[in-house]
């Protein structure tokens, strides 16, 4: 159903027009009436509907004022003019305000049925050209494969950060949450081919030297992804994919012990290796990185990966080859990068306290494998705390507050002897740090709140008050302040202002005896008609009546 208001300020062709017209049936349903320009505005911004049916001919503010204010403010909103004969001229000028339809009086029911079933159908075709779901649906899993490999293929050519690989493994419904990770690179070695009684054969071994088919080179490697496929089906979160002509093996494991995985890792890679060269007859090396307990750090694996096969040079081939084995492992450096700094501040300021909970335990995991002493450690969370404090200090958080009277939160620091008990510190203090920043946001909302409201009272006489002029006095948006005046106060700008108007009219009514005209001008309305329009919508009763009921009073 499209929402649909309607417009015409005599009464008799509203109620026909809602009578007559089965609205239902033609995918409309009528969310309000109007019987003026102005009106019909308060409720488009109140409903938002997705059809405006008007008259030209309207007090306050007519269909052509109407239509050029939904054009400036709501631009994807459909207008209908409904117009006479002799108006005929005026509705010339819809032309340039990109009138959708109009409707010449006097019309029929069916007409006008006629004319918003083709509306109807024209947003119809503009939906399905804007977001055809079923259509983007099945494009996205008949691509999400290539999605899936372009995103592990990022994942290991480059560091990506925590939230960037969240947000990708959610988009591509990957499953990867682990404790530890393993990137190993299964490498096709030079053509040699091993006849059937597992020995090499001699022909192939001559022909050695020769390049590879690069259509031949493409099978082997799909050959070798859909052995590996098969051997990870019952490790449903391992993934493997062809990269640079390597088949990149990512392993996942709930296992945080690092040794035991890396142990795992190389039965089931042993395995592979057998199964190509039983099945393809295709020798393989399969360099092999170290463990990491983080997605983000599976570059460096993958690094370690490739270092590992250049030992193919001087140990051979169709062997697996653990970086661990060959080399002393290199002493892990811990990397708060500018691109890490961001994302835990973004955390502080905008994030939920779950997705700030796994940044932090993220960064101490990090932190604690690349622990070598204690005062590696202390000086390590220094450098964070340091990101942390500059936050605080950017949006003037008071220290004593987050740390506590009498300072020392550095010296802090270097009273810790254990990892557990500066982890549970360090995260109490962003908790509450994040709690502070949240309340301060809150606070600068109310106060903003307050002050337009502050400004509508002083300011509500003024006809041309309006949502700009209150902006620009408090230096910010009207697309910020809209959605924050709103959602504080429950009503829109234009409503409240209405609100404090008719309030003001009222104990001017009840108070004074100047005339409806010149209250009307006291409280910001240039024209008394629409004054005495807008008190009667909102109280039931004209000022004149209101006036004499209170005196009665």
């Amino acid at each position: 159903m499209y929402k649909l208001i309607l417009a015409d300020d005599e009464v008799d062709v509203r109620e026909g027009l809602l009578e007559l017209i089965d609205w239902e049936s033609i995918g409309y349903k009528v969310v309000d009436t109007a019987e003026n320009g102005r009106e019909a505005a308060e409720m488009i911004d109140k409903h938002m509907p997705d059809v405006v049916v008007t008259d030209i001919q309207m007090p306050f503010m007519d269909g052509l004022q109407l239509t050029e204010w939904i054009r400036q403010v709501h631009p994807t909103i459909k207008v209908i003019i409904l117009t006479g004969y002799e108006q005929f001229d005026y509705a010339k000028q819809a032309i340039r305000l990109d009138v959708t339809e109009y409707v010449l009086k006097p019309f029929s029911s069916e007409e006008l049925a006629d004319i918003l079933w083709k509306v109807k159908m024209e947003i119809d075709e503009e939906l399905k050209m804007r977001k055809n779901i079923q259509t983007l649906t099945e494009y996205y899993h008949r691509n999400l494969p290539v999605l899936q490999r372009l995103f592990l293929s990022s994942l290991v050519s480059r560091p990506l950060s925590e939230q960037e690989i969240a947000d990708k493994c959610r988009s591509y419904a990957l499953q990867l949450e682990g404790q530890m990770y393993v990137v190993s690179i299964i490498r096709l070695d030079p053509t040699v081919r091993l006849d059937r009684a597992g020995g090499v054969d001699e022909q192939a071994a001559v022909e050695s030297i020769l390049p590879r088919d690069t259509d031949d080179q493409q099978l082997e490697l799909f050959a070798v992804l859909n052995i590996v496929d098969e051997i990870i089906r019952e490790h449903p979160r391992d993934q493997a994919f062809i990269y640079h002509d390597d088949v990149v093996l990512l392993s996942v494991y709930d296992n945080p012990n690092p040794d035991r995985v890396i142990d795992i890792t190389l039965k089931l890679l042993e395995e592979m290796r057998f199964s190509i060269e039983r099945y393809l007859k295709l020798c393989t090396t399969i360099g092999v990185g170290t463990a990491c307990a983080s997605l983000s750090n599976c570059y460096y694996s993958y690094k370690e990966a490739i270092h590992a096969l250049d030992y193919r040079l001087v140990l051979g081939g169709n062997k697996i080859i653990y970086i661990g084995d060959v080399e002393a492992p290199e002493e892990k450096v811990f990397e708060f990068d500018e691109l890490k700094e961001q994302e835990l501040i973004r955390c502080l300021k905008f994030g939920s306290d779950e997705e700030l909970g796994l940044l932090l335990e993220q960064l101490f995991r990090n932190l604690l494998d690349c622990r070598k002493s204690l005062q590696d450690f202390q000086l390590r969370l220094l450098v964070i705390l340091t990101a942390v404090i500059k936050a605080a200090n950017d949006i003037h958080i008071d220290f004593e507050r987050l740390f506590g009277e009498g300072g020392g939160f550095i010296s802090q620091i270097f009273r810790f002897t254990q990892a557990d008990e500066a982890r549970g510190w360090f995260i109490d203090i962003c908790m509450k740090l994040k709690r502070m920043i949240s309340s301060q946001r809150q606070t600068s909302y109310n106060l903003l709140v307050d002050q337009a409201k502050a400004y509508i009272m002083d300011h509500y006489c003024d006809p041309d008050i309006s949502i700009n002029k209150v902006c620009a006095c408090l230096h910010i948006s009207s697309g910020y302040f809209s959605n924050i005046f709103k959602r504080e106060t429950k009503l829109t700008f234009v409503n409240y202002l209405q609100n404090v108007r008719m309030e003001a009219a009222k104990n001017l009514l009840a108070s004074t005896d100047k005339k409806s005209f010149e209250i009307a001008e006291l409280v910001g309305f240039s024209d008394p008609n629409y004054f005495s329009f807008c008190f009667r919508k909102k109280y039931g009763l004209s000022p004149k009546e209101y006036r004499n009921g209170a005196k009665i009073v």
